[in-house]
């Protein structure tokens, strides 16, 4: 970046000699200078980053009735430099043509290597069913990536009229797929399900022909499911679109998460169940009812999918992710009687297309951001929003406690000492936004209420002493 910046407007040939001069300084690197080619589409981007004056003179020419220039919005890591440059009349994406073609590519590749990580975790064996959440901004965002994970995993793919369209989405012969066909459970979020009736629609049909395809069920778990479903006598057992009540939103679990009006984990997986048990897709299937069916999926659900798609924010930073993903976790397990469901967690940015495991991606998130001292103290300094946003997260700890399980002593021990046992962090805190302070001394002394860490006497003492002076405080005692 910095040989693109300095360099660029004296040519190729000056960025690679900076570039070379910059590696020279660098005694511990060992880097070959980029190809032409890469250094040409750095100093591209460069230059049409440079011209994001166009946003004011779009804005302009806006107030004055001019035509401003159309163009799909993006992210530039995730789409390439088509998205710049910036000022221009953005719009995000043709839901008919949902999954895009680099959509496509990337959701194939996740979901084989979900299958993958899946085998080698559970001595080769594929899962019967996976739930995979669909959320409205997470497609938008990466055109549809989340639908093309659960074509691939049902073995299925878009077939498109001349214009470009999608007509429907068509089941790949068993023979080219290789592999059974995998049940999935879509988790819709409100959004999705208000933005893309025309994808439910075409997901509902392909899951229909799938549970009546005249194949093995050892070969397509979709009917296996489907046909012990119709002889348990359940209607529309090829239902596999879920979400709120028509109209409504959100699982209610944060919620009860952030009053605390909760006794354990299974309460917070059957929230959940209770508020996503309604069915979508063609037809009069509008929000029906079908607990049921939920249930008979939950039961055969061994691994949760959760895209994630922005470098600015992950799962400790957002109350939702718990409330959904987490929650989604615990009503499989709570289905399946105690036993554990797997997650997976995929980046939708970058090129990296390997899923991790929730547990794994929790802990880096933990120690990159809420115990990572510089990001305490940036937050710490921002004042009141600062104290709020460290306050949501240790809200979110205790969610991810409750619903997935995720409580390891260590990343209570160093909350404790960086936000509330460390003087001069607590007094900044309590000064900028005493509501926040109190809330994470209260999260912390919840967490070891309910047993999600085993803190030390004496530093359990000194909360409780914190918590009470600030709750009197808050009181104005």
């Amino acid at each position: 970046v910095e040989a693109v910046v300095q360099a660029r407007g004296d040519g190729l040939a000056a960025v690679k000699q900076r570039l070379e001069q910059l590696y020279q300084q660098d005694s511990s690197a060992h880097i070959d200078v980029p190809p032409d080619d890469r250094v040409r589409e750095a100093m591209d981007i460069a230059g049409l980053l440079d011209q994001n004056t166009e946003e004011v003179h779009s804005v302009l020419r806006a107030l004055n009735g001019e035509y401003i220039l159309p163009e799909a919005g993006g992210d530039l890591l995730r789409d390439g430099a088509g998205v710049l440059p910036t000022g221009r009349n953005i719009h995000a994406l043709d839901p008919y043509r949902m999954p895009g073609a680099a959509a496509l590519q990337r959701g194939v590749a996740v979901a084989e290597s979900i299958l993958e990580s899946h085998k080698a975790a559970n001595n080769g064996v594929l899962p019967q069913t996976v739930s995979v959440n669909l959320w409205g901004l997470d497609a938008i965002k990466t055109k549809g990536e989340s639908v093309a994970i659960v074509l691939q995993l049902v073995g299925a793919r878009p077939l498109r009229e001349g214009t470009g369209r999608i007509a429907r989405f068509e089941l790949v012969p068993l023979e080219e797929l290789g592999r059974p066909r995998i049940d999935v459970l879509c988790n819709m979020s409100g959004i999705f399900r208000d933005s893309f009736q025309n994808v439910v629609e075409l997901l509902d049909d392909l899951f229909r022909r799938a549970a009546e395809a005249d194949e093995p069920p050892e070969m397509n778990f979709i009917r296996a499911h489907s046909s012990a479903m119709t002889s348990d006598g359940l209607e529309n057992s090829s239902a596999r679109l879920f979400s709120n009540p028509a109209g409504d939103y959100g699982s209610m679990v944060n919620e009860r998460v952030g009053a605390g009006s909760w006794e354990d984990g299974k309460e917070l997986g059957d929230t959940w169940a209770s508020r996503n048990s309604f069915s979508y897709g063609r037809g009069s299937e509008r929000g029906a009812a079908r607990p049921e069916v939920l249930q008979a999926l939950l039961k055969t659900t061994d691994r949760v999918v959760q895209e994630v798609d922005s470098v600015e924010y992950g799962l400790t930073d957002i109350q939702e992710y718990y409330a959904n993903t987490g929650a989604l976790k615990k009503a499989a397990e709570n289905a399946r009687g105690g036993k554990k469901v797997g997650c997976s967690v995929v980046e939708a940015f970058g090129d990296n297309p390997q899923a991790q495991e929730l547990e794994q991606v929790l802990r880096l998130e933990y120690r990159s951001k809420l115990l990572n001292p510089k990001w305490a103290e940036a937050m710490a300094n921002q004042g009141s929003g600062g104290a709020y946003e460290i306050s949501q997260r240790m809200t979110a700890a205790i969610g991810w406690g409750g619903t997935a399980g995720f409580a390891e002593d260590w990343v209570f021990d160093q909350a404790a000492e960086t936000y509330a046992l460390d003087e001069k962090m607590a007094a900044k805190l309590q000064k900028a936004n005493p509501q926040a302070f109190n809330n994470v001394v209260k999260r912390l002394l919840e967490a070891e209420g309910r047993g999600m860490w085993k803190a030390d006497a004496d530093m359990l003492k000194r909360l409780q002493t914190l918590y009470a002076e600030s709750d009197a405080l808050l009181e104005g005692v």
